[in-house]
């Protein structure tokens, strides 16, 4: 992830988030995991509003601050298995700007959520080292109850294959708060059949 307005916020985004998914699955059912992540989306505000690099224009910040989140829900938080693609294959990823993003495939994320079997395509840009997986998705409230061209999560690295993946952390791309961000779009393979009300979502008053 790199600070620039071409790569929609994944490494900002994900520092300002405090909140990346981890490799060992959270406590999740504990309090103190709600209390973190409350903590986390706060300080995000935080940086949103006083760092010279947050992707919010000055005259959106009181309408787009505190950012809209679902409630904290443990059964959002889900363990999955990479399996490794045979070949990494470079797919374009078509982007806000119209331009196109070269994304290394690096497997596919099966896991269970709300009783369901599901899969979502993890990603790292070509041509850069491997720091972290990258998994864009859509879902059923994608464009009513979320942002209509999807959300992020950024998963670090882990040698066993064996990977948390918490909804509560997803969040919205650079662009959804400014038109200067290019912002990959996830491809069909991660457009999820179930709603996910969990992460960031948008303002009730931006909600149909």
């Amino acid at each position: 992830m790199r600070v620039r307005p071409k790569y929609a916020g994944l490494a900002l985004a994900a520092t300002l988030f405090l909140a990346r998914c981890s490799s060992g699955a959270p406590d999740a059912g504990q309090g103190d995991y709600v209390q973190q992540l409350q903590k986390a989306r706060a300080a995000t505000d935080v940086q949103f509003r006083n760092s010279p690099n947050n992707p919010i224009p000055p005259d959106a910040m009181d309408s787009l601050l505190p950012l809209s989140y679902f409630p904290p829900d443990p059964d959002y938080v889900v363990p999955a298995s990479l399996k490794l693609a045979t070949q990494r294959e470079v797919v374009d990823m078509p982007t806000s700007t119209g331009e196109v993003r070269k994304e290394e495939r690096v497997g596919v994320l099966e896991f269970v959520l709300k009783g369901q079997p599901l899969k979502l395509a993890a990603f790292h840009e070509a041509g850069t080292d491997m720091t972290h997986l990258f998994v864009p998705f859509r879902d059923l409230t994608s464009g009513t109850e979320t942002y209509q061209a999807g959300r992020y999560l950024d998963l670090e690295l882990s040698a066993s294959g064996v990977y948390t993946i918490d909804f509560n952390r997803a969040y919205n791309p650079f662009c959804y708060y400014s038109s200067k961000f290019d912002c990959p779009y996830p491809p069909a393979e991660n457009r999820l059949t179930i709603p996910v009300r969990a992460g960031q979502r948008l303002p009730p008053s931006n909600t149909h």
